[in-house]
């Protein structure tokens, strides 16, 4: 895919849960996936809740790859393994992630995009409070509305190459 990229419109953070700011340090970052990677002395956003989870949460999903050596960085949290590109596998935002009294590891969320809707398995989470940093692939913290999706996910979804980086979804707790 070529750099520019075409993006869907963002589903916007909420201001109003920003928690602090993380200041920026380069370093050896990723950019599979047109990851952004941290700028030294950049403020970055924090945020330890997200919005309330409904049947139709609205979100922004992105790209990521849970191999080994792709943007995501170092084995999933939820099981300490990589997962292949081929797997429905997601991260969710801090607040989403351990949210609800506990947390969603190893559990289906189903999201729904283009009129179809699929089962992703959650195996890590999209830190929104911390990054810039080795652990982090020294990408900035997350959002507070992300679903952060492997390739499989976004081609079940049929959506086209084209739009492929961040796309306004709605997800669930699958029943």
């Amino acid at each position: 895919m070529a750099n520019s990229l075409l993006r869907h419109p963002s589903v916007p953070s909420d201001p109003a849960a920003q928690a602090g700011y993380l200041p920026g340090r380069s370093g050896n970052c990723n950019t599979e996936n047109y990851s952004d990677c941290c700028e030294d002395g950049k403020k970055y956003p924090q945020y330890r809740c997200s919005p309330p989870v409904t049947s139709e949460t609205p979100a922004t999903m992105t790209l990521n790859s849970f191999a080994r050596g792709g943007d995501g960085g170092g084995p999933s949290e939820c099981d300490n393994k990589y997962h292949p590109d081929h797997e429905m596998v997601v991260a969710l935002s801090t607040g989403w992630f351990d949210g609800d009294g506990g947390s969603r590891c190893g559990k289906n969320i189903r999201i729904h995009a283009n009129g179809k809707s699929v089962l992703a398995k959650v195996v890590d989470e999209c830190d929104s409070v911390n990054g810039c940093d080795k652990d982090h692939d020294f990408q900035p913290p997350c959002h507070n509305n992300i679903v952060d999706a492997s390739i499989a996910v976004w081609n079940a979804l049929d959506i086209p190459e084209s739009q492929i980086g961040e796309y306004h979804i709605t997800w669930s707790d699958a029943a």
